[in-house]
Formats: structure tokens, sequence, C-alpha cells
């Protein structure tokens, strides 16, 4: 990735002022402008400048998407009010906050500083979800060569329980004797491996409680980063 107008001469780095590079390409131009680096190859600079104007399509989808939504909602009745991401900023660095997902959504719409409005509550845990799938159709396993290495069996299914179900696991004797809550991932055998924050444990199914089933996500909670307090601008 290279900067068009290079930071030391005044250029920014935004996306429509970025391009991909090879290193050697990179290492070349350094700080030179790209209209002087490419000078004895117009066709190829040409090229490069139509592609930097072509218009964002993604950006201007979600910004169409964001602004018909807006106008659905109004004609619900309900006062319905839009801040930019700019603000959001404002309000989380004015907070001292840092940035997260929590932190910023807190941080949106219109707050006055000056006269003393502040977030003053946190969440101290967070949900954290994490697409984990359902598993694959694949009937064998292959090596690093491409050759099957394994036969998987077709059930998915064994003594009740499936890959990715959150269960409750009491250990009444040994190593990992206590209580374990975690997502299983199941053998025929009926000795089914379970996720711990200790590491992987094997658990026969009679010791098991089913929590949920899987629906293919994968929950946690995690404590939220605050490092700074709240404090008054202006």
């Amino acid at each position: 990735m290279t900067n068009l107008r290079p930071r030391s001469r005044g250029g920014s780095d935004r996306i429509s002022n970025l391009v991909l590079a090879c290193i050697p390409c990179n290492q070349a131009k350094g700080s030179t402008p790209v209209d002087v680096f490419l000078a004895h190859r117009p066709d190829r600079l040409t090229k490069i400048l139509q592609q930097v104007t072509t218009p964002l399509h993604d950006a201007a989808a979600m910004n169409a998407t964001r602004w018909r939504l807006t106008e659905a909602l109004e004609t619900l009745g309900r006062p319905v009010h839009a801040w930019s991401g700019g603000r959001t900023k404002w309000n989380r660095t004015a907070m001292g906050l840092d940035k997260t997902h929590t932190l910023d959504a807190l941080s949106v719409g219109r707050l006055d500083h000056e006269n003393g409005d502040a977030i003053v509550r946190f969440p101290e845990h967070v949900l954290v979800v994490k697409a984990t799938g359902r598993g694959s159709y694949a009937r064998t396993t292959p090596d690093r060569f491409g050759f099957p290495r394994l036969r998987r069996v077709r059930a998915k299914q064994h003594f009740g329980y499936v890959t990715g179900d959150l269960v409750r696991a009491t250990m009444p004797t040994g190593k990992w004797a206590g209580t374990w809550t975690g997502r299983i991932s199941v053998r025929a055998r009926g000795q089914h491996s379970l996720a711990t924050p200790r590491g992987r444990i094997n658990v026969s199914h009679w010791n098991l409680r089913l929590v949920q089933r899987g629906d293919g996500y994968g929950y946690a909670t995690r404590r939220e980063l605050v490092r700074s307090t709240s404090r008054k601008t202006g």
C-alpha cells in the first residue's frame, strides 16, 4: 500500500489517496508524487488515476441504505435522530474513552459537554459472540498432500449431544474435579471434548447436562476496557 501523494507533501491516508503497490515499486517511489514517478509511463499513470477517481459504489450503497432506513422509520411517527461517525468519535474522545464497540455505542448522539453532559456508567462485562458454524459435510479429512486421511461418520449427534452444544460438566474426582461450562466437540465413543478457560478436557456424556443447543455461534464474556475516567471539556 502506498500513498499517491506522499504524506510528507501534504497527502493523507484516505482511501482515495491509497493504491496497492509491490514492494520494489513502493520502495522505488518513496516520497515521490505518483505523477512524477510515472512521468515516463503516461498510459500507466492515466489508468491508475482513473481507478482512483472511480466512485465508491459500496460506500454509496451503504449511505443510500442508511438514509432510506431513516426515512422509513420517520413514517412511523416516532422521533428519529441520526448522527455521523465524527460526532461519535468526538463524544468518545471528549469523555476519554477507549475505542471499542460498546463504548462507541454509548457515545452515539448529542452530548452537551459544555453544560456537563457526560457518560457516567459503563458496563463491566460485555457479551462476545463468535460465529463457529455448524460443522461441514465432508466425509473425509485430507492430509497436506490432499489424500484422504480418515473417514468421518455421517451421524452428527452422539449420545444426545452435537458439536457446538453448550453444556455443564460435573467432574466428581480427578485433576479436573469440579463444575465446568463450555462448548463441546462430540465423539462417537461418548468421551466428548469440552472447551474450558484452562484448556480442553475429555468428559463422559454421563457427566454432562445440556444448557443450550448449538446455534452456530459461540458465546463468552470479557471485561470492558475503560482506561480513562470521564472528563468535562470546554
